[in-house]
């Protein structure tokens, strides 16, 4: 049989989730994904940013992991790094209160860039739960198939022999919280950054001081936020 090429992931990452895209829950998200576009749907984000998380942060690499649920349904918007868009983008109001909470919490300034590629260069992995979504329809890409993947992903990250941050931040990021296990591993949790629960605690949430209090315990350098 013809290997798949999996080129859009970094080495580590092909190596421990190539059996995943040969087992029948992949193949059911490539028949649905299939079927959006015979319906006349768009989905996002683009097929080749789907799983760009993976090709700017190896495995190896990872030391953060910020967890939302799935990309932005906008047109323009999703990039494949959950929470950003592309540079020129209007910051969704999800990410506007990400950068707010930056600035209360670090007394910075806002970061500088909406693509937040900038923090996957320092070892964050910006994960969605569910990595489609049908265009303006929050949610419809839910129970398709990519919890199996995300939930793999999490077991690999969490099997992981240095520690590693995970920023949990609504109900469906904490949903993955069970399969961390691994002592070495830090759980931070609070609402989803979206204006209808922001309130709720991800405004004061302070995760991004505690993450870098953690990593300079941990002796890691501190990550910059504000780029």
């Amino acid at each position: 049989m013809k290997a798949r090429d999996l080129s859009f992931l970094s080495d580590k990452w092909r190596k421990l989730l190539a059996a995943e895209f040969d087992k029948p829950y992949f193949e059911e998200i490539r028949s649905f994904l299939k079927g959006e576009l015979k319906q006349g749907h768009t989905f996002f984000p683009e097929k080749n940013k789907i799983f760009r998380a993976f090709k700017l942060v190896d495995y190896e690499n990872v030391r953060v992991v910020i967890i939302g649920q799935d990309p932005y349904h906008g047109f323009g918007q999703a990039n494949g790094l959950s929470f950003a868009v592309e540079q020129g983008t209007p910051a969704p109001p999800s990410l506007n209160n990400i950068f707010k909470e930056i600035e209360s919490d670090l007394g910075k300034g806002k970061p500088k860039n909406t693509h937040l590629e900038n923090w996957a260069k320092q070892g964050i992995l910006l994960l969605n739960t569910v990595l489609t979504v049908r265009a303006n329809t929050a949610f419809s890409h839910r129970e398709k198939g990519w919890e199996k993947f995300t939930d793999c992903v999490i077991e690999n990250l969490n099997n992981k022999t240095t520690p590693v941050i995970f920023m949990l931040w609504g109900a469906a990021a904490q949903s993955k919280a069970s399969m961390i296990k691994n002592p070495l591993h830090k759980i931070l949790k609070a609402p989803h950054p979206s204006p209808l629960s922001a309130h709720r605690g991800f405004l004061g949430c302070k995760h991004f001081s505690k993450a870098n209090e953690i990593l300079k315990n941990l002796n890691d350098t501190e990550i910059d936020w504000t780029l």
